[in-house]
């Protein structure tokens, strides 16, 4: 028997194989958070210059009854960068691989995720499922678990937000107690015949169901075409942002539609563009809610605008993954499992 017949025959039986083996099991949620639990800190993107802030992030965590362990590289600085791209990914791979720590938290955003995708260990992330919490920058490493991992992470405050009531009672609910609760926008006491704060715009009525992904619009948009993007196919798609004018909310969101990203969702939620209004105030532009309604609108399913999310002291946690449902004529999101185990 020739060569090329032997490898043919063989490559064919490795092929067949391959079609009988199981397909590989997705990994376990990750372990909901108890009183007393070990969290890890990290920087993967910003830095914080200022130790007294760390400071505050310990005794914040401490009050949620957590145990804070910073990072080896937590505080460090290279440019806008807290640390080399290498160390920040090793401060990620060494919590996922420590078996004390139960979940990691960003201490904040900026800018420096997507840089370091290509060193992090997605093997031994995967087979350690631990709860990634943060927002904005954070994003990237959203995505790319989303795409890579396969398990939930929570999209809420970053270690060093603020932390109100409101913020915690949300993440709470999700991370200690596993809850799948109806997400509504927190209601305001205001003096007024007509409440003006917390308010949603519905694009198009109707509720719809799928997975959750999404976060910052600046750093999903930057992520398409890349292998750490996960498929948005029947997807709820979200989306915030913070300091962009109304024409760049647009180049993102036409980015998104020319990619064919946004013809495959099944639902949008768009949050908070805090920020985001033009800076020339005779600027005779679109608005950013005008801007919304131009894309997705014309979508054919349920969207709004408005939902607590983003960059505002009060926010949502929405666990990146885990199935839900929309009420675009409510301005609800409702999670359908739970995301911790």
């Amino acid at each position: 028997m020739g060569l090329d017949r032997r490898m043919m025959l063989a490559a064919m039986g490795g092929a067949l194989a391959a079609a009988k083996a199981p397909a590989p099991r997705p990994p376990e949620k990750p372990p909901r958070l108890r009183p007393g639990d070990t969290v890890g800190l990290i920087e993967p993107a910003g830095f914080t210059d200022d130790l007294f802030d760390l400071d505050l992030v310990k005794e914040t965590v401490a009050a949620m009854g957590l145990k804070p362990r910073p990072g080896r590289h937590l505080a460090q600085r290279q440019g806008y960068l807290a640390g080399k791209d290498a160390d920040r990914a090793a401060d990620v791979n060494a919590m996922f691989a420590d078996p004390e720590v139960r979940a990691v938290f960003a201490v904040r955003g900026g800018w420096g995720c997507a840089r370091i995708l290509p060193y992090l260990d997605f093997a031994t992330i995967r087979a350690n499922p631990k709860l990634l919490v943060g927002f904005s920058d954070i994003t990237a490493l959203h995505l790319a678990f989303a795409a890579r991992a396969g398990f939930p992470t929570i999209h809420g405050p970053n270690a060093a937000s603020s932390w109100p009531r409101f913020s915690w009672d949300a993440f709470r609910a999700i991370a200690f107690d596993g809850a799948t609760p109806l997400l509504v926008n927190p209601v305001a006491h205001e003096d007024r015949l007509v409440q003006r704060s917390g308010r949603i715009r519905t694009f198009r009525g109707g509720k719809a169901a799928g997975r959750l992904l999404g976060g910052n619009l600046t750093v999903l948009a930057a992520l398409v075409g890349t292998p750490w993007m996960p498929a948005f196919d029947g997807a709820i798609l979200f989306m915030e942002d913070v300091g962009e004018a109304p024409y760049r909310i647009d180049r993102m969101l036409t980015q998104l539609s020319l990619a064919g990203l946004l013809g495959k969702v099944a639902g949008v939620v768009f949050g908070q563009c805090t920020n985001c209004a033009a800076s020339d105030a005779s600027y005779g532009g679109f608005t950013v809610s005008e801007v919304l309604q131009q894309h997705l609108e014309p979508l054919g399913v349920p969207a709004f605008q408005g939902a607590a999310i983003g960059h505002v002291a009060s926010q949502f946690s929405l666990p990146v993954g885990v199935r839900a449902e929309i009420d675009a004529d409510l301005g609800s999101i409702r999670l359908l499992e739970p995301a911790v185990r």
